[in-house]
């Protein structure tokens, strides 16, 4: 490959792209792993966290200067690994040949982390809300304010690369920061990971919304048995469950159809009249007889199964001895 003035030959995008497929099948075969950036169009990074890193970048102007060329070459896919661990990144770039990129991130601040997590956890409902960038203006404010957020500061970041660009930031560098980006679209997680914090500690109550394990509800928010009852008009149990044999029993008594009692054939007397003319000892016949009330005969074998008659009440509550009968007065000459 020639050279000019000490710089490689321009290779043409397409031809750089070949070069990136073919080491990335080479690699495959051999059994490593690479994380390419797949070549695309249009914005670099399409939600929160992608679009907050790439604004970092651009916020700072040590990165002016070659910033422009790290986008091209992040979407045409010269980026074939990235790699990103607990303070570190490590990438491969393909240009005029391949090259290694090593960036170190400094771990956040434990002092500023928990400032951060005080003032968000309030407000950071679940893991999933976080995660998918749904947060409220405020929150956004701290995580991405410039020098204390959770994103980096140059003075935080160290790179280096093997190309023999001495600038302080390579196209080839800027194209993995740029990569780094378009990765936190897809796992957003990852930046928690790059500044070594947990990111469930900006939720509230981690896990309480997810899992449904949340705080009882006090005394006051609960209604008692008394209370449902009145609301719906019921009567509420609160007694001690029954057996099944003897909720069995007792459906059984409740189910049952009740039998009304059948009058006695034997006549039945109103005793007011039987007992004023028993006490002037005069022998006349009551003046009414309450009629007894004599159940129907069924037909046929029905006969037999009809219930046997039982005293009626009101013979019970009649005197022992029923003046419908009275006695007839002793012959004189009987009695000695």
């Amino acid at each position: 490959m020639g050279y000019y003035g000490g710089w490689k030959s321009y290779v043409p995008v397409a031809e750089r792209r070949k070069k990136a497929e073919r080491l990335v099948a080479k690699a495959t075969k051999a059994g490593k792993t690479l994380s390419p950036i797949s070549p695309y169009r249009g914005a670099i990074a399409k939600t929160f966290w992608g679009k907050a890193w790439c604004d970092n970048l651009e916020r700072y102007s040590d990165y002016d200067s070659r910033l422009p060329r790290g986008r091209t070459y992040v979407r045409n896919g010269s980026v074939i690994d990235l790699q990103i661990t607990g303070g570190k990144i490590h990438a491969q770039v393909m240009g005029s040949s391949l090259y290694t990129i090593r960036i170190d991130v400094t771990a956040y601040p434990e002092k500023q982390w928990r400032a951060l997590s005080a003032d968000c956890a309030s407000s950071v409902d679940s893991m999933v809300e976080l995660l998918q960038g749904k947060l409220s203006a405020a929150v956004m404010g701290h995580i991405c304010k410039p020098g204390t957020g959770l994103f980096p500061a140059p003075k935080d970041i160290k790179f280096g690369c093997d190309c023999m660009d001495w600038a302080s930031i390579c196209k080839h560098v800027a194209a993995v920061l740029y990569g780094v980006g378009a990765r936190l679209d897809q796992q957003p997680e990852l930046l928690f990971k790059l500044r070594g914090v947990d990111p469930a500690d900006l939720v509230n109550s981690t896990g309480t919304g997810l899992s449904g394990a949340g705080i009882a509800p006090g005394s006051g928010k609960v209604l008692d048995n008394a209370a449902l009852g009145d609301v719906f008009g019921i009567d509420i149990d609160t007694g001690p469950l029954a057996t099944p044999g003897a909720a069995r029993k007792r459906a059984g008594r409740q189910s049952a159809p009740r039998t009304s009692r059948v009058p006695t054939p034997s006549t039945s007397s109103k005793p007011a009249a039987g007992a004023k003319s028993a006490s002037k000892g005069k022998t006349a016949a009551p003046k009414a007889v309450a009629k007894s009330v004599v159940p129907a005969k069924p037909a046929g074998k029905a006969r037999a199964d009809a219930p046997k008659a039982t005293r009626s009440t009101a013979s019970q509550k009649s005197p022992a001895r029923s003046p419908a009968t009275p006695r007839s007065p002793k012959k004189a000459g009987t009695s000695r």
